[in-house]
């Protein structure tokens, strides 16, 4: 006998994928057709350190291994979307996502998980924040500018 999915812990990231140039890598949701985002994904474990939560959900979304990551020190706490509410234990509406950067030198051709995501476009990071349909990831997208100043290219 197979046991339950265990439910999503409501802690996850967000992760910018951009170059110097400030393009930004979006794909889109299988779940959602026309819904583009950054990488997101929650941590396995409570004890799963964010920044090992970021690489593994780059990888898993993208196939990417490389780059450079910065912890953005953002935080945004968020209603969980109706839909989606299922996937957490009764009675959690509330998600904590801390935010990431990934520098990589250029653009390049992510690996997508069919399950996951349809498509990929990388676009100007305005363009890109304009694309996204979280307003959480939208806002990281603008926050782009700021923090890539800081991060040092691969």
């Amino acid at each position: 006998m197979q046991s339950a999915k265990p439910f999503k812990i409501p802690e996850s990231v967000l992760v910018v994928i951009h170059t110097p140039e400030l393009q930004v890598l979006l794909i889109e949701r299988a779940d959602h057709p026309g819904y583009w985002q950054s990488v997101t994904g929650s941590r396995d474990g409570a004890d799963e350190p964010l920044v090992v939560t970021a690489r593994r959900e780059v990888e898993e979304e993208t196939g990417i291994t490389a780059g450079t990551l910065t912890d953005w020190k953002l935080a945004n706490v968020y209603d969980i979307y109706p839909q989606w509410r299922h996937r957490y234990a009764p009675g959690v509406t509330r998600n904590t996502e801390h935010v990431f950067g990934l520098l990589l030198p250029e653009a390049v051709v992510p690996r997508l998980s069919p399950r996951e995501h349809l498509a990929w476009q990388w676009l100007p990071w305005a363009q890109a924040a304009d694309r996204c349909f979280s307003p959480s990831n939208a806002e990281a997208v603008l926050q782009l500018p700021r923090f890539a100043a800081a991060e040092v290219a691969p």
